[in-house]
């Protein structure tokens, strides 16, 4: 027992601290709401008393394997925005209108550059991004958020 405070607030506090770790949820007083909520609010197991070990190992395995995953999948993110902010402004632009789908000479009439300047830019962004092709680009402009509005004057694309 947690003093003055309940597993279930417990888990909220931290999800308010952001801080994200694996619950498993063990209780002789447990109900169907409380499962419920522990669940949604992303706890890998309920495990009402009595259980058996072999619950609660194949519990802690499952929250080690997520926490893994989650920490991995935090960290490419990380790497991916640095990559980003590693461009410059005109070619976070171009990488926009790029994965928006625009052409080289669409994209060069959009910002008044030349198609070459723009080739060399798009290069630029590819090489910078590490991507190796149109489609892992786009993908990497997914995973990030970023929305450019092609066609629109002075869009440029943000992380959201």
């Amino acid at each position: 027992m947690l003093p003055g405070l309940c597993g279930l607030d417990f888990q909220s506090e931290l999800a308010k601290a952001n801080i994200q770790i694996p619950i498993v949820f063990m209780t002789g007083h447990g109900d169907i709401p409380m499962t419920v909520r522990a669940m949604k609010a992303g706890a890998v197991e309920f495990l009402p008393k009595p259980f058996r070990d072999q619950d609660m190992l194949d519990a802690v395995q499952t929250g080690l394997k997520r926490d893994c995953a989650r920490r991995k999948s935090a960290s490419d993110k990380s790497k991916l925005k640095a990559s980003f902010d590693s461009l410059t402004p005109r070619e976070q632009e171009i990488m926009g209108f790029v994965t928006a789908g625009l052409m080289n000479k669409q994209i060069a009439d959009e910002i008044s550059v030349s198609e070459i300047t723009v080739r060399v830019d798009r290069g630029k962004v590819m090489r910078k991004m590490g991507a190796k092709s149109l489609a892992e680009l786009v993908r990497m402009a997914d995973a990030l958020g970023i929305l450019s509005v092609p066609g629109v004057a002075g869009s440029s694309p943000a992380i959201h």
